[in-house]
């Protein structure tokens, strides 16, 4: 693929992310994860979206609901990035569908991920091996906007 096709895809993907962004709709925002154990901000990274943990809510375990959390590496949760490089999948303009990856901290494990947002504003996350029809979804609630300081 030549540079300019390149830069011009990548420009494209761009304004999709702003749109996005831009929109009440979006994937932007933090969310509390399906097991109410993380709360992830979701958030441009470069020309992706990209999810960081910015609090652990709970040490439990996400897959075995009552057990304690048993991470595969010894990495703290707060700060570490558990989706990466979700872009729009293109088959809709502004996107309603993203695709990237979501990282497992019990296992270790990085899964090829869909991700949207349903009509009450969650984000849906559907984590797959080799075939989207071969996964787990997940839906993550948007947490409320804080009033700004400002606000009266």
């Amino acid at each position: 693929m030549d540079r300019s096709l390149r830069l011009r895809r990548t420009v494209a993907s761009l304004a999709v992310l702003v749109a996005a962004s831009a929109s009440a709709a979006g994937p932007d925002g933090r969310f509390i994860t399906q097991s109410g154990n993380l709360e992830v901000e979701v958030a441009p990274c470069g020309n992706a979206l990209c999810g960081t943990v910015t609090k652990v809510i709970a040490d439990k375990s996400m897959s075995h609901p009552g057990e304690e959390m048993r991470p595969a590496d010894g990495r703290p949760a707060l700060g570490l990035r558990i989706l990466s490089d979700f872009t729009p999948d293109g088959t809709a303009t502004p996107a309603s569908t993203w695709r990237g990856q979501i990282y497992n901290r019990e296992n270790g494990k990085t899964y090829d991920c869909i991700m949207s947002v349903n009509d009450a504003g969650n984000l849906t996350l559907r984590a797959y091996v080799l075939l989207p029809l071969f996964g787990k979804t997940q839906v993550w609630q948007r947490v409320a906007q804080e009033p700004s300081s400002g606000a009266r």
